[in-house]
């Protein structure tokens, strides 16, 4: 009869067998989609400009940050740009004009946050809308490390003046060139990752609008037109699609500086946690700091 001592070893000889076993298979998952994937050296218009030039009052300084979403990578009309639709949506909701500057760039990270504020340091931003946490993962970056960075960002922000809002990273169970179970263990990566980056921009002192699965009901009905080329950035529905979203947060948090707090739909209180968790798994869900505390979180359900 085997002793103890030799069947654990065995057992954890398996385990250990095992997981090389699937981290050999995720890891050539991973190379089989960045090749599906793909690059380009193509680049959408800048957008940066006034918008709504024809409305009364002062021009909103907005300031854009983040990777390649929010740089509108593979989109070829300066009209279907994140910048544009950001412009164009906050100045007709707030009918005032909007003059956007976009420092995001390709391939940045939360460690990218703190350069790209600097680099529009003579232009103080009254909003900020950040879109970052992808490439964190894909380069296996640590959540925690990485929420840290952004909450360092956001509070740089906040002491510049500016109200902040931050897209928390979509799921990444939504992207189709990405195979079981890699798809699987991004989706988890993805959500345990937006998670703490609520927690952590919330704290922070910025709302923050869950991402998730803002695509994937809609795959349903439009099927791979909300996916570019690479099948892995939006396409100009899809980018549509996200900065709708960001532009209801946008003018929320901007409205709520000014005292105007009007917000569509049911807002509660809960738990900064327990809002975080909710909000991975319900795109579009708005988590914003609570007079309550800050430890507590006004949840605002869009869906």
């Amino acid at each position: 009869m085997p002793s103890p001592a030799r069947t654990t070893a065995k057992a954890a000889a398996r385990t250990a067998g095992v997981s090389l076993g699937t981290y050999a298979i995720l890891v050539a998952q991973a190379l089989l989609a960045r090749k599906r994937i793909g690059t380009t050296t193509d680049r959408p218009p800048s957008g940066n400009g006034l918008y709504g030039d024809d409305l009364p009052g002062e021009p909103l300084h907005c300031l854009l940050l983040g990777d390649s979403t929010m740089v509108g990578y593979g989109v070829k009309d300066v009209a279907h740009t994140p910048s544009a639709l950001i412009g164009n949506g906050l100045s007709h909701l707030l009918d005032r004009p909007v003059r956007i500057r976009n420092e995001s760039t390709v391939g940045a990270r939360s460690r990218d946050l703190m350069h790209q504020i600097t680099a529009s340091d003579e232009q103080r931003p009254d909003l900020a809308i950040i879109l970052i946490g992808a490439n964190d993962i894909t380069h296996q970056v640590p959540a925690k490390r990485s929420a840290r960075r952004l909450a360092g960002a956001v509070s740089r922000l906040r002491s510049l003046g500016a109200e902040v809002v931050v897209g928390s990273v979509p799921d990444f169970g939504t992207i189709k060139p990405l195979p079981d179970p890699l798809r699987t263990v991004c989706r988890y990566w993805s959500r345990h990752l937006a998670r703490r980056q609520t927690v952590a921009a919330v704290e922070a002192g910025a709302r923050v609008v869950s991402l998730a699965d803002v695509l994937e009901p809609l795959l349903l009905v439009k099927g791979d037109a909300l996916f570019g080329d690479d099948r892995f950035h939006p396409s100009a529905d899809g980018y549509s699609t996200v900065c709708g979203f960001l532009v209801a947060a946008g003018v929320a948090q901007w409205r709520s500086r000014e005292e105007q707090p009007v917000e569509v739909g049911a807002v509660e209180q809960m738990p900064l946690g327990e809002a975080a968790e909710w909000a991975s798994e319900h795109g579009g869900t708005e988590v914003a700091p609570a007079p309550r505390g800050r430890r507590w979180a006004a949840v605002l359900r869009r869906r």
